[in-house]
């Protein structure tokens, strides 16, 4: 067993070849195998958002504060809001992140498979962010 005490682990700024804006990571867990579990708290600002990106084995995403936005390749984005949890599914593209004018906060979780948890592709444009 392992405690991680609240603040112990300090937050990281996203990797910019992954995301667009101001974002903020906060680990939650990434367990040791064979368990494949990686989670962690995400904070955009607004505006701010993920590149397009798949996950081998599905993502669940827990909105805890604010609104943002969520969108699977060729589809309109759609709103999510503080409460809501979105499952999707192994491969699917999608992009998610904060609202144009409100911050977004959410817990992602997801499994590891040999070759990590994502597969990141190219950023979203702000025609596709704004469509």
């Amino acid at each position: 067993m392992q405690i991680h005490p609240a603040g112990s682990r300090p937050s990281q700024r996203a990797n910019p070849d992954y995301f667009t804006g101001t974002v903020w990571q906060d680990p939650i867990i990434m367990a040791p195998e064979p368990a494949r579990l990686h989670a962690l708290t995400v904070y955009f600002e607004p505006g701010a958002r993920t590149a397009w990106h798949t996950h081998p084995l599905g993502q669940t995403l827990h909105v805890t504060q604010g609104s943002g936005l969520i969108c699977k390749r060729g589809e309109t984005p759609q709103s999510i809001r503080a409460g809501d949890t979105v499952w999707i599914p192994a491969c699917v593209e999608h992009w998610h992140g904060a609202g144009p004018t409100t911050c977004m906060t959410h817990i992602a979780m997801q499994e590891c498979d040999e070759n990590g948890a994502a597969t990141w592709l190219e950023q979203v444009s702000d025609q596709d962010y704004g469509s």
